[in-house]
């Protein structure tokens, strides 16, 4: 009994240690982002202001074109994502079935590639294509991202799920379309939907990609907060305001989805276990 609580106390300290800081950093952007620049200057620092300064939201979309930059992070990220979930999660489903190891490595080794390695032979194929600051070549390189995530994922979820209700399936008739489609994809809706919120969070975050790809219509939120940034004078309220606003979607979503992400990471272990 009491190793179980020293164990217990031992993984809160730890949790503790390791989330701290994570949340210190988030309240201390909220606190510059409600504050004026002259209690941002201020020393020491203050930390709760006396006057909140919501001006500072007014102002990021005042002053920059933020939906436009929205809808453009909205457009990249979720056309990456499903076009990472029609390509991945069968991929995944064969890979597993037909125990490819040469191809899982092959996507081991994509999903542990940088992306920077593949940016610049891309770029310059998107220029001869002339397709540079369109909103195609950063949906396609968050491919890059985003396929091998979903395919990593899928394929060990499915290695662990049962063969047999295929394999029935398959018995009374059913086609190898039929069988994935009306068996494995049911079973296999909680890595979906892992999957599905992943690459959602690493293409939205994405930053790399779209400085070099990208043009003045055509940046995501994460690059429009860069330009944000000036060598005369930096802003600190509305910057951390415009990170704020850049954060909050994926924040709001992995709260909700926290349950699903945690179940659908284990489902796999549970059932092979």
């Amino acid at each position: 009994m009491t190793h179980k609580i020293l164990g217990r106390i031992g993984f809160l300290f730890a949790a503790l240690v390791f989330v701290s800081p994570v949340v210190l950093f988030f309240l201390w952007m909220l606190s510059l982002s409600l504050k004026f620049e002259i209690d941002n200057a201020a020393y020491p620092p203050v930390f709760i202001p006396e006057h909140f300064a919501w001006s500072n939201y007014v102002k990021v979309f005042a002053e920059n074109n933020f939906f436009r930059y929205f809808w453009n992070s909205l457009l990249v990220t979720g056309t990456a994502t499903l076009l990472a979930l029609v390509i991945g999660v069968p991929a995944g489903y064969g890979i597993a079935r037909l125990k490819a190891q040469k191809s899982a490595i092959v996507i081991m080794i994509a999903r542990m590639t940088p992306g920077l390695s593949f940016l610049i032979p891309m770029f310059l194929l998107f220029q001869w294509m002339n397709l540079i600051g369109t909103l195609w070549p950063q949906i396609i390189i968050h491919l890059v991202v985003t396929v091998p995530l979903v395919v990593w994922i899928m394929m060990g979820y499915f290695e662990t799920t049962p063969i047999e209700l295929e394999e029935a399936a398959s018995i009374d008739g059913a086609t190898s379309w039929q069988v994935f489609r009306m068996v494995a994809l049911p079973i296999a809706k909680p890595g979906i939907v892992v999957s599905f919120i992943l690459s959602i969070i690493f293409s939205w975050n994405n930053f790399v990609f779209g400085v070099v790809l990208a043009n003045r219509e055509t940046r995501t939120l994460p690059v429009a907060v860069y330009n944000m940034l000036s060598f005369e004078q930096v802003s600190w309220g509305p910057l951390a305001a415009a990170a704020l606003i850049v954060t909050l979607p994926v924040l709001i979503l992995t709260m909700f989805a926290q349950k699903e992400i945690v179940a659908g990471l284990t489902a796999g272990a549970v059932k092979g276990g």
